[in-house]
């Protein structure tokens, strides 16, 4: 028996910010964009990875869910404490000059980690954070 990732989930609040961000300043390509009952979905993926998907959702994307939670979550997800992803790449360096260029805001500069990983962070449009990160060269 094998278990493997196949998708994860990022709440977004504006699908199409957070499209630039993903699509035109990471690279990832589209794959899917669904509405369903006033929400939307849209799956995204790395070309290198064709079975791992990315989904944006909305910051709750429950139709039963109450006004009190739905207001949690935006509140949540605008004070990015909502959880992110962690990117791998074999160049930290480049990722993040060119995340940077694309004008994601920069909440850490590339660092080599003491775990031995060198990684550096940005928030997406919605606020949440992302980091980058490759293995540490020895």
């Amino acid at each position: 028996m094998e278990i493997k990732l196949s998708q994860c989930f990022i709440a977004v609040d504006d699908h199409d910010k957070a499209l630039t961000f993903y699509r035109d300043a990471l690279g990832l390509e589209v794959r899917n964009d669904v509405g369903f009952e006033g929400m939307r979905w849209v799956t995204l993926g790395a070309p290198s990875q064709p079975d791992v998907e990315i989904v944006l959702e909305p910051p709750l994307a429950d139709p039963n869910a109450s006004p009190a939670d739905r207001k949690t979550m935006a509140e949540l997800l605008a004070k990015g404490l909502l959880r992110g992803v962690i990117f791998s790449t074999d160049d930290c360096d480049a990722a993040f000059e060119r995340i940077r260029a694309a004008g994601g805001e920069v909440l850490q500069e590339p660092v080599d980690q003491p775990y031995g990983v060198r990684d550096c962070a940005f928030r997406d449009p919605a606020g949440n954070m992302l980091r980058f990160s490759q293995p540490r060269k020895r």
